[in-house]
């Protein structure tokens, strides 16, 4: 009696055993390799495969991890409804005409032609400036070393996810990539030309929306990227970016992201510090806008341009002819008040700060200086441009030579600190020192 007891509680205690290993192995190892064999929507290879000899397909019962592939594959590509299906290529009637060859599932476009050696050479030096900049010790800024773990989640904010395509993309504010937006950004002091209001800008983002099939209209996907609202394009609620990640994956989302990270093409596109500096002030203090007027332009003219009691509204100081000048947009920067109360916005904040280039290995570093030849480029390695086309404009009329006029009424000292604070970004994206404005 004695010894069967014993016996049923010996087998008791190796079930819970068992039990519990099984999930430790899960938790630390299951996990893992479920995220890693999941062919959940592959980025597009910058070169097309081999073609592969048709093979006749040999009936056989699912497996249990085609059930698990189809199982991720729904659960990291909410709305698509179904696995994404791998879908043979045809390789019996090509011929030597055909340019193209299309994956319709995928909706990807498969180019045979080489992309031009001067564009692949621009994107060689750019990542390879990057990888210098990045590993040696010529240059130095706040979380230079730290490692992607060390990130913190609200610092991913500006990383947008599209599944679907196997795109990552950093969004970095006042890089217009609407090539007329910024034409009217010349000191009040020099001839303008401005654009229609309607011009559209952030292009990149409504080109997202469209790859990710987030916007439906009369029950099919959007593929105008400009027939999208400038309110729709900025909403967060359009766009799955990484700090959204924790919401959908909990524990598994640092991994999940480093996965993604490793499989996608992932893109960030740029400009001079400091005309995109000219840029976010000219958008947001020489326009009405309540919300900057209340959080910044307030707090800028109380410290640096007499106006203890300034209007209390945007609408109300621009009828009396008040706002901040330039040159007390730069003191805000400077003022060491700034960040201690609260982190740089995202307009003014450093491109290294919101898109993490010496955590993130990006594919491809476009510049707005040449956006329309980098864009063409991009959506061909993306294999996308059958989808969606970058909207083409004017050529960007604001002048590296502005600066100048823009500077001349900040001391040529706190031009030079500016520099200092900026320098990470003009080296990091190979950006020349502007010496025409330091050395006035």
């Amino acid at each position: 009696m004695g010894t069967s007891r014993m016996f049923r509680i010996f087998v008791v205690l190796g079930t819970v055993f068992m039990i519990l290993l099984i999930i430790i192995y899960w938790d630390d190892v299951g996990a893992s390799h479920l995220y890693l064999h999941a062919p959940v929507s592959p980025g597009p290879k910058m070169s097309p495969p081999p073609a592969v000899p048709h093979r006749p397909q040999t009936s056989r019962a699912p497996s249990f991890l085609s059930d698990i592939d189809a199982f991720v594959n729904q659960f990291l590509e909410p709305g698509t409804g179904e696995p994404t299906d791998q879908v043979p290529v045809d390789t019996s009637n090509q011929s030597e005409k055909a340019e193209e060859r299309y994956i319709p599932r995928q909706e990807w476009k498969t180019h045979l032609s080489p992309v031009a050696a001067e564009l692949r050479d621009r994107q060689e030096q750019r990542r390879q400036l990057l990888q210098e900049m990045c590993t040696n010790d010529s240059v130095a800024f706040p979380g230079k070393n730290r490692s992607f773990d060390d990130i913190p989640n609200k610092e991913l904010d500006h990383l947008i996810v599209d599944d679907r395509h196997g795109i990552i993309y950093c969004y970095v504010p006042k890089v217009r990539s609407c090539l007329l937006c910024d034409i009217c950004v010349a000191p009040l002091t020099v001839p303008r030309v401005c654009p229609p209001p309607q011009v559209a800008c952030s292009n990149w983002k409504r080109i997202m929306i469209v790859l990710s099939e987030g916007l439906l209209k009369d029950g099919v996907p959007q593929r105008d990227p400009l027939a999208i609202p400038r309110a729709l394009v900025h909403n967060s609620s359009m766009h799955f970016t990484f700090n959204k990640f924790w919401k959908r994956y909990g524990k598994f989302a640092k991994h999940l992201m480093k996965v993604k990270l490793k499989k996608y093409t992932k893109f960030i596109f740029v400009r001079d510090p400091f005309v995109r500096l000219i840029s976010a002030y000219r958008n947001k203090f020489e326009l009405p806008n309540n919300e900057f007027y209340r959080r910044f332009a307030q707090v800028m003219l109380r410290r640096y341009a007499n106006q203890p009691t300034p209007p209390a509204s945007a609408d109300e100081a621009f009828e009396a002819g008040i706002h901040p000048s330039f040159s007390n947009f730069i003191q805000y920067l400077l003022d060491p008040k700034t960040e201690k109360e609260m982190p740089f916005n995202e307009h003014w904040r450093q491109v290294y700060r919101l898109c993490h280039p010496c955590q993130i290995q990006y594919d491809f570093v476009g510049h707005l200086e040449t956006a329309e030849e980098d864009a063409e480029h991009l959506l061909r390695l993306l294999r996308v441009d059958n989808v969606v086309e970058f909207p083409t404009s004017s050529r960007n009329l604001t002048a590296s030579s502005w600066e100048t006029d823009w500077f001349s009424t900040v001391p040529v000292e706190a031009r030079r600190k500016l520099y200092k604070l900026y320098e990470p970004d003009f080296r990091l994206f190979g950006y020349q020192k502007p010496d025409s404005v330091l050395n006035e």
